[in-house]
């Protein structure tokens, strides 16, 4: 073997030479932007490894390949990073979307019990009528009656299949046109507050019977108040069954 050999082989030509090709990362680093620690160390490791066994030459292709090693290491890591932090979005967005399923039957679910319990209201109260008072030769509502058609407006409302009908009466006492008349009043003034409540006015059926169907003796106070009334009464039309509110 000759001296330059034997020169070269020795320790301290091989950390120079390794000296001299680490001192070129920085370049290389630029067109990579930065490099990755594996690339680093495998250039290291291969610098080393190739000096010992072939020399300069060694060195150099021992150099390259262990860059050529570590970065492909460094990609492999890095795309298998991505890929477990793409399974992951998967997996939280596949849980976000079983539970977004979950909430939309819970949601059917309660519209179909609310559902089933507005007709079952409906039905259980399809019999009964209510009735506003009147004072002697009034037509003028009290606060109670004016909070009682509120009430059956916002029902009839609900109903759009529905006629309101309104029947006007007036106790015996007096002419049976004046009654007739006085009925007819206070059947109108019904009317208007189911109007303001936002019934239309298309879907109410008017009537005034005056002192027709009275059954009160004469001089019977009390019977003359129940008969000082207007009766409303909500009528579905469509399977020809009734609505009151109470």
């Amino acid at each position: 073997m000759s001296t330059w050999t034997t020169k070269f082989r020795s320790p301290a030509v091989i950390l120079t030479i390794a000296a001299a090709v680490a001192a070129s990362l920085p370049a290389q680093a630029q067109e990579k932007q930065r490099a990755s620690r594996q690339e680093n160390v495998g250039v290291a490791t291969g610098l080393t490894v190739g000096a010992v066994a072939g020399g300069p030459i060694g060195a150099v292709v021992g150099a390259a390949a262990g860059a050529l090693l570590g970065d492909r290491y460094h990609r492999q890591k890095v795309k298998n990073e991505t890929l477990a932090k793409d399974l992951n979005e998967s997996n939280t967005e596949k849980g976000r979307l079983v539970r977004d399923v979950k909430g939309l039957h819970s949601s059917l679910i309660d519209s179909q019990l609310e559902r089933e319990k507005l007709t079952e209201t409906y039905q259980s109260t399809r019999d009964l009528e209510t009735d506003v008072s009147f004072r002697t030769a009034d037509s003028d509502l009290s606060a109670d009656g004016f909070m009682k058609l509120q009430k059956m407006g916002g029902l009839a409302k609900t109903l759009p299949g529905a006629k309101v009908r309104i029947a006007g009466f007036a106790d015996p006492r007096g002419p049976a046109d004046f009654n007739k008349a006085l009925a007819e009043r206070r059947a109108e003034t019904v009317a208007a507050a189911l109007i303001e409540a936002g019934v239309s006015q298309d879907r109410l059926i008017i009537e005034s019977h005056g002192e027709e169907g009275s059954t009160s003796r004469d001089g019977d106070l009390d019977g003359y108040a129940f008969e000082r009334r207007v009766s409303v009464r909500i009528e579905h039309v469509d399977e020809s069954k009734v609505a009151s509110a109470k």
